[in-house]
């Protein structure tokens, strides 16, 4: 199966260039995070305040240990990494791609952590999250893109040259 999948922190950019690049290469595409939603009903925020932690990244693991696609980019959620069975699952379904951003960049970036359904533990901080994430993007991505200071199209051309050109 010819997918790609988009891993990274919140505010990386996962589902605004999987958009561009799935229209660039003529690709479908899905966010999990929606596939989440629809799912359940709920936004993700809702579904943390409501269930609880741990509860939401089972949600989350099913839903990408689920996931069928040919010729898609995918754009799974931050928390994604926390699901080995998920991860197993999108590994034997194509190339991760994990989008780097150093943590200053993601800190600008993001808003209410809260409001856009980020998923951390009680007193942990974005620091705090960054620092336990990162080696899992590391270990997971068969790709890393630093997209550090990059315009989306610069971002996008880096994952076609990595990934679909080699």
């Amino acid at each position: 199966m010819e997918n790609i999948i988009l891993i990274g922190m919140p505010g990386c950019g996962k589902s605004t260039v999987g958009v561009v690049l799935a229209k660039k290469l003529g690709y479908t595409f899905i966010d999990s995070d929606l596939r989440i939603q629809e799912r359940e009903k709920r936004l993700l925020h809702e579904i943390i305040e409501q269930e609880g932690l741990d509860r939401f990244n089972e949600i989350e693991e099913e839903v990408n240990a689920s996931l069928e696609a040919d010729r898609t980019v995918i754009a799974t959620g931050g928390s994604v990494v926390y699901g080995p069975r998920a991860m197993r699952h999108l590994s034997g379904m194509g190339t991760i791609v994990y989008l780097k951003l150093p943590y200053r960049e993601i800190k600008k970036r993001l808003g209410d952590l809260r409001q856009r359904g980020v998923s951390f533990r009680k007193g942990q901080t974005l620091w705090d999250l960054y620092q336990e994430r990162v080696p899992l993007y590391e270990r997971y991505a068969n790709v890393t893109i630093n997209a550090r200071g990059l315009p989306l199209r610069r971002v996008v051309e880096k994952i076609i040259k990595e990934v679909c050109e080699k």
